[in-house]
């Protein structure tokens, strides 16, 4: 029992006996949905699988799977399959340092919206960054859209997924990492010193940078907007922050 279903494009297995044979032939697995109150042995036991996979596990109504599923013999769990492969972040850094290249890196702060998260991997990819970093939680991940919203650059663009943002950017640090955040009460972009091994940070749509990810920033840059709005989108203001980077780097 079990067929691979899709909610908004992600690949999904529900089904307890495929979502284990989805454990065991190695997939990745994002996310798996549990109906909130199961706790017999095989349920017990694809939790295990998940934790030790490091996928997420979250704990939801009968109801929410049954929307979620399209069989509607979901056995109380389904999974959310990546549809790429997730790098390390270790990887970034050695394409860096394959390159010859002081690190650029993004990292993106609780992004959900998958056509935004595609469309950065793909400025990333054209700006010459190294790769993307995003949060496991509260955030979107490489799904199916991303993938086509990034236009092939998902198959050139590691993306690497970590527990805690700020404790990354600590940990990067240590590697002679600066990190500038897009925020509108920051010093104007063209006034910083952008060059040099750098992590551009972009916040959520909305809500922006969170308060913590911020305090870990060494700059804060405001982008410059003449408009009866005062918010750009979260992908548009990654490629102007990220081409004012590439022209410093240029210049230099």
């Amino acid at each position: 029992m079990g067929l691979e279903t899709a909610e908004n494009n992600v690949s999904m297995i529900e089904g307890r006996n495929a979502v284990r044979e989805a454990f065991r032939a190695g997939k990745t697995i994002d996310r798996l949905f549990v109906q909130d109150g199961l706790k017999d042995g095989p349920v017990m036991d694809l939790i295990r699988r998940a934790k030790k996979a490091d996928a997420l596990v979250d704990y939801v109504q009968k109801d929410r799977l049954d929307q979620m599923s399209e069989t509607g013999r979901h056995q109380g769990v389904i999974a959310q399959i990546a549809a790429y492969e997730y790098a390390e972040v270790e990887d970034i850094l050695k394409k860096a340092q394959d390159k010859g290249e002081a690190p650029f890196i993004f990292l993106l702060d609780e992004i959900s919206d998958p056509h935004n998260l595609g469309a950065i991997i793909r400025t990333a990819n054209l700006c010459g960054a190294h790769g993307v970093i995003i949060p496991k939680r509260r955030a979107v991940g490489l799904t199916a859209t991303v993938a086509k919203a990034s236009a092939g650059a998902i198959h050139y663009t590691p993306v690497a997924r970590v527990n805690n943002m700020a404790q990354t950017i600590e940990e990067l640090k240590k590697e002679g990492l600066w990190f500038v955040c897009a925020d509108m009460d920051g010093e104007i972009m063209y006034d910083l010193n952008l060059t040099g091994p750098i992590g551009v940070v972009i916040g959520a749509e909305g809500s922006g940078v969170g308060r913590l990810v911020k305090e870990k920033c060494d700059f804060i840059a405001s982008i410059p907007m003449k408009g009866d709005i005062d918010s750009l989108n979260a992908s548009v203001a990654a490629g102007v922050l990220a081409y004012e980077i590439v022209r410093q780097r240029m210049k230099k």
